[in-house]
C-alpha cells in the first residue's frame, strides 16, 4: 500500500514564510571554482589549447546556477522552454519543508553532450589552436541570453525550440523556431547557451520583475534592484553564474543592469548589431534607438563578442585599430543640471567619476575638461518625445499598451490600475505606469538637436565623455515606482545614438556596485571599449559578491 505525505497547511505556510526570509536576506556563496575566476576569451583559449575541458566548464558553471539562482532568481528557463523559476521554488520549498539545503537542479545532462562534442572536435582537429581560435573564437564558452531574444533549441532530432519572449502572462507559450541574428552568430562562434535570464515586463522597466516568473534579486544584496530590462542577465553575470551574456538597451537597459551588478556592458552604435529575433518589435523610429550589445564580468570579452554580433557590420567601427588613450580628449559631466524631475546624484557617485578623473590625468598625463550641457536636464523629456515620433513612413509606434493585450482584447490603463491595487491584473505595476502615452514636444526636439550638435562636434573620433551611469545606487525592490524617470541618465544616449560602455568602479560603503558610463562619437565603439580596460586595471572591474 502507497502513502501519499501531505503536509498540514500551517507547516507548508511557515514553510514558505522561512523561503521568503532566506532569499530575502541570504548572501550569495563565494566563488571557489577557478574556472568562474577567468574571462571568456581566456576559457575559449584554454579549452582550445586542452588545458581544461569543456565539459569541466560547462559543469563549472551549472555548478554555480544551481548555487545561486535559488537566492537571485536571475535564469528563468533551461534548454527546452522549461520554467526554472517554478521548478526552484517547489525544490527551495520542499527542501526547507524537510529541513534540507535548497538547491536549484539546472540539468547538466542538456548541455554535456554538446560541450563534449566541442572536445572531441578540438582533438580531431589537424590546423591547430589558431585555426580553431579564427574560425570558433568562443568555442566551449558557455553564454546566457535575455529572455527577450528568440533563441533555438540545439539538441538534435527531434530539434527543439526554447519558449522565448519577454516574460508577460499574454505572450505565454509563444514558441520561437529560430535564433536572433546575434545569438547565432555567438552561437557559430562556439558558445554553448545555458538559459535564458529574467527581464520586466514586455523589456520597459528598469527592475525585472514580472507576474510570469517574479522578481530578480541583486546578488550584492538581495534586497537591492538587479536593474532592467536585462536585469537577469546582469543578476546571473554579477552572481558569477556565467561569464558573458547578451541583452538590448532602448533606455539603458544594458547598462544599467551592468552598473548594478558590477559588471560590463557595451551599448553598440546603433544599426551595428542586428536587432531582428526580439520582444517587443521595433517601431516609430525605435530601431534607431534600440540596441542589443555583450554583457560579460571582464572588460576583454566586450570587443570580441561585440565583433562577433555585428557581423559584416563590424568592419564599420575598426575594432582591430590600435587605441592609445594619451592621445584622446577626455570630459567628464558629473550630473545632469539638477532635472526637476531626476533624483539628485549621490556623493559616492560624485566622488568616484572624480577619482577616474584624476586617475587619468595622474597616470596619462591627459587633462580632463569638466563641462555641463543645459539641455541634459532635460533628458526624460528628449527620450520621451523621440520614442513617441512616427517613423520614415509616417507610421507612429506601435503604443506599449497594445502588446499588453490579451489576445486583441484592450488594455484601459486606468482600469488596469484599479485591478492592480485589488490584486486582480495580470500586469506589473511598472507596465501600467509604462502605458500612458506621449505626443511629440517641438520644445523638446529642439533641445535634443540642440544636443546632439553640441555632442557630435565636441567627441568627434577622439573624444571620451564620462557620465553618471544612474543617479542612485542599486535602489531597493519596488523603489523605482516612486522614481521612474531615472533612467534619463541612459536614455538620453540612446536618441542621440552614441555608444557607451558602462565599466564598474569598485564597491560603495554598502557593499555596492560602484560604475560609470563611458560615451564617445558615433562609430568609435572602440574608444569606450579601451577605456573600459584601462579601468578595469585602474579599479580593479568585478568584485565576487560572495567575497565581498
Amino acid at each position: 500500500m502507497r502513502i501519499t505525505y501531505q503536509p498540514p497547511l500551517l507547516l507548508i505556510v511557515v514553510a514558505l514564510a522561512v523561503v521568503a526570509a532566506v532569499v530575502a536576506s541570504s548572501k550569495l556563496p563565494p566563488i571557489t571554482n577557478p574556472l568562474l575566476m577567468v574571462s571568456g576569451m581566456q576559457l575559449a583559449q584554454k579549452i582550445r589549447l586542452k588545458e581544461v575541458t569543456s565539459v569541466e566548464v560547462v559543469q563549472a558553471y551549472v555548478d554555480r546556477i544551481q548555487e545561486v539562482n535559488p537566492l537571485i532568481n536571475a535564469v528563468v528557463k533551461e534548454r527546452q522552454g522549461d520554467n526554472c523559476f517554478k521548478r526552484t521554488f517547489l525544490i527551495v520549498f520542499f527542501s526547507l519543508l524537510f529541513l534540507a539545503f535548497p538547491f536549484f537542479s539546472l540539468s547538466s545532462a542538456l548541455f554535456l553532450p554538446e560541450a563534449a562534442q566541442v572536445d572531441k572536435l578540438i582533438d580531431e582537429e589537424e590546423g591547430g589552436e589558431d585555426v580553431l581560435e579564427d574560425r570558433l573564437p568562443l568555442l566551449g564558452v558557455p553564454l546566457t541570453v535575455k529572455e527577450a531574444f528568440a533563441l533555438q533549441g540545439t539538441e538534435p532530432a527531434p530539434p527543439s525550440v526554447w519558449q522565448s519572449f519577454c516574460p508577460s502572462l499574454y505572450l505565454r507559450g509563444v514558441i520561437s523556431s529560430v535564433d536572433a541574428p546575434p545569438v547565432s552568430l555567438l552561437k557559430r562562434a562556439g558558445a554553448i547557451p545555458l538559459g535564458v535570464t529574467n527581464c520586466s515586463e514586455l523589456c520597459m522597466w528598469f527592475e525585472s520583475n514580472n507576474r510570469l516568473y517574479g522578481i530578480t534579486r541583486n546578488p550584492y544584496n538581495t534586497d537591492r534592484i538587479p536593474g532592467g530590462s536585462s536585469g537577469g542577465e546582469g543578476s546571473i553575470l554579477g552572481g558569477g553564474g556565467s561569464v558573458i551574456g547578451i541583452g538590448s538597451d532602448i533606455g539603458g537597459s544594458i547598462r544599467m543592469p551592468a552598473f548594478f551588478n558590477g559588471i560590463f556592458g557595451h551599448k553598440p552604435t546603433p544599426g551595428i548589431v542586428s536587432n531582428d529575433g526580439q520582444y517587443p518589435p521595433s517601431s516609430g523610429m525605435h530601431e534607431d534607438y534600440l540596441c542589443t550589445g555583450p554583457m560579460c564580468r571582464y572588460a576583454e570579452d566586450l570587443l570580441p563578442m561585440l565583433r562577433i554580433m555585428a557581423g559584416p557590420n563590424a568592419a564599420k567601427l575598426s575594432l582591430s585599430s590600435e587605441v592609445d588613450l594619451r592621445k584622446l580628449r577626455f570630459f567628464s559631466v558629473p550630473h545632469d543640471g539638477s532635472s526637476l524631475l531626476v533624483s539628485p546624484v549621490e556623493t559616492e557617485l560624485i566622488q568616484i567619476q572624480r577619482k577616474v578623473v584624476e586617475h587619468l590625468e595622474a597616470d596619462l598625463g591627459v587633462k580632463v575638461q569638466e563641462l555641463s550641457f543645459p539641455q541634459l536636464k532635460y533628458s526624460y523629456q528628449i527620450w520621451d518625445t523621440l520614442m513617441a515620433l512616427p517613423d520614415k513612413d509616417g507610421k507612429p509606434p506601435t503604443p506599449f499598451v497594445d502588446f499588453m493585450a490579451d489576445h486583441g482584447k484592450k488594455v484601459w490603463p486606468l482600469w488596469e490600475l484599479v485591478k492592480w491595487m485589488l490584486g486582480m491584473s495580470s500586469h506589473t505595476m511598472a507596465a501600467i505606469e509604462m502605458a500612458q502615452s506621449s505626443q511629440p514636444n517641438p520644445f523638446y526636439l529642439k533641445q535634443k538637436e540642440d544636443l546632439q550638435k553640441e555632442l557630435d562636434e565636441l567627441l568627434g573620433t577622439d573624444g571620451v565623455l564620462l557620465y553618471p551611469s544612474h543617479p542612485q545606487i542599486a535602489p531597493k525592490h519596488h523603489h523605482p515606482l516612486f522614481t521612474p524617470f531615472n533612467f534619463a541618465y541612459t536614455g538620453i544616449f540612446n536618441v542621440l545614438g552614441l555608444p557607451v560602455t558602462q565599466c564598474p568602479l569598485g564597491l560603495s560603503q554598502e557593499g555596492l556596485p560602484l560604475g560609470v558610463q563611458v560615451i564617445s562619437g558615433k562609430l568609435q565603439d572602440r574608444l569606450p571599449l579601451a577605456t573600459a580596460l584601462y579601468l578595469e586595471r585602474a579599479f580593479g572591474g568585478w568584485r565576487d559578491p560572495g567575497s565581498s
